[in-house]
């Protein structure tokens, strides 16, 4: 089966044709600047090739057809037609209470995604507009949208509750939601094949550490805590967001400085992270190299950084009564090894040993705590579009 995975923004559209089930990426792309002019980048894996033109895309439909017509292309195409295309598997970000799990897009997905927009007034609306413009062009072709948020569902009552007047909870839907659930399902499904354990039993700690980070408490394959809240601001520091902090923050500085809300959150959200704190940058690549050359502020936000998710691993140790393995993932947390060792050391307490020769790998799956280990340390890349094309595949073949 061949499975189109869309993942549509405000602006812009990632798509890839891939096989779940022998997991080949046939072709992956890029359109940007829709709806101003729109320029398109695609790639062909298989043979190293990579095609970019400048295209009018006044809104999503058009970008699609784009795709379509690069990925038929008979220079830089992988199918022959459209007809290929099985099913399209398209990644929403807030499902809110309504989605424990992925489902074909229907009427009445489509109007409990437009609820879901006050929870996610940047992603959702984009969301939508990718899901209507496949049908649109491809109003035969099935379609499924995996939700960022359904992996988190099953956390329990007192950790997705907040401590403020329950009819917030009960008319607003204010509550712990999380974030990167495809991510952390994926890793930890792939950590308990790397441990040879059934998923079944299991205590893990998956850390997506990225520009956006968050860890998630995983027990018998199913989610039980999380650190992002409401929404995606919550949690460790990141690239650019403030991660937890005390809301006192929000009056004083607003007060002070005579801030909107709008202007508050800007800041928390664009201005604050590891950025804010070093004055440098929100690369985290940047923040080593300044480091390294005595920049106090980029240390400091290292560590920062290092201590919240040293804290969460700690706290979900605590909340699950031990831990099995612990995942790191996404951008830095499967690339940057002093980053891994900086967060592994000092856990020793909970039968954490790392290796070092281990720990000195990027990009690909391994075991880097050491062999006698009571707690096995793993780097495992994630692969959302492949949950995303998996989910699809299964929910299709059972039309």
């Amino acid at each position: 089966m061949k499975v189109l995975v869309i993942n549509a923004g405000s602006s812009s559209l990632k798509y890839q044709l891939m096989d779940p089930a022998t997991r080949d990426v046939l072709a992956k792309g890029l359109c940007e600047r829709i709806g101003i002019d729109g320029r398109l980048t695609h790639k062909v894996p298989a043979k190293d090739q990579k095609f970019e033109a400048e295209i009018a895309m006044p809104t999503h439909a058009e970008a699609i057809e784009a795709v379509l017509q690069a990925l038929t292309d008979s220079d830089h195409g992988v199918i022959a037609s459209m007809d290929e295309i099985d099913a399209v598997g398209h990644r929403v970000l807030h499902g809110g209470m309504a989605f424990t799990e992925s489902c074909i897009i229907d009427d009445a997905c489509i109007e409990a995604i437009k609820e879901c927009i006050p929870l996610g007034p940047l992603h959702n609306p984009a969301n939508l507009m990718g899901i209507e413009a496949c049908q649109k062009v491809m109003p035969t072709k099935p379609q499924v949208a995996v939700f960022d948020t359904a992996f988190h569902m099953t956390m329990p009552e007192k950790a997705f509750t907040y401590a403020i007047p329950y009819e917030y909870y009960e008319k607003d839907k204010v509550r712990r939601y999380g974030f990167h659930g495809t991510s952390h399902r994926y890793v930890s499904a792939r950590a308990a094949a790397l441990m040879g354990r059934d998923p079944k039993g299991l205590k893990l700690i998956s850390c997506h550490l990225g520009n956006g980070s968050s860890l998630a408490a995983i027990v018998d394959g199913k989610c039980v805590d999380t650190t992002m809240g409401l929404g995606p601001l919550a949690g460790v520091p990141m690239g650019t967001r403030a991660g937890d902090m005390d809301a006192t923050i929000l009056e004083y500085l607003m007060g002070r400085y005579g801030y909107d809300i709008k202007e508050m959150l800007t800041i928390l959200n664009k201005k604050s992270g590891v950025l804010g704190i070093s004055g440098v940058s929100s690369d985290f690549r940047d923040l080593e190299s300044a480091a390294a050359e005595g920049n106090h502020r980029a240390r400091l936000a290292l560590d920062v950084f290092y201590y919240d998710v040293k804290k969460y691993i700690g706290a979900y140790a605590a909340a699950m009564g031990g831990v099995d393995g612990i995942i790191f993932t996404a951008g830095v947390g499967e690339n940057a090894a002093g980053t891994r060792m900086a967060i592994a050391s000092g856990l020793e307490y909970m039968g954490v040993k790392m290796d070092e020769e281990k720990n000195n790998t990027r990009g690909k799956e391994a075991i880097i705590s050491a062999d006698d280990s009571k707690v096995t340390v793993m780097v495992i890349p994630t692969d959302e579009e492949l949950m995303i094309a998996s989910d699809t595949a299964e929910i299709v073949s059972k039309l």
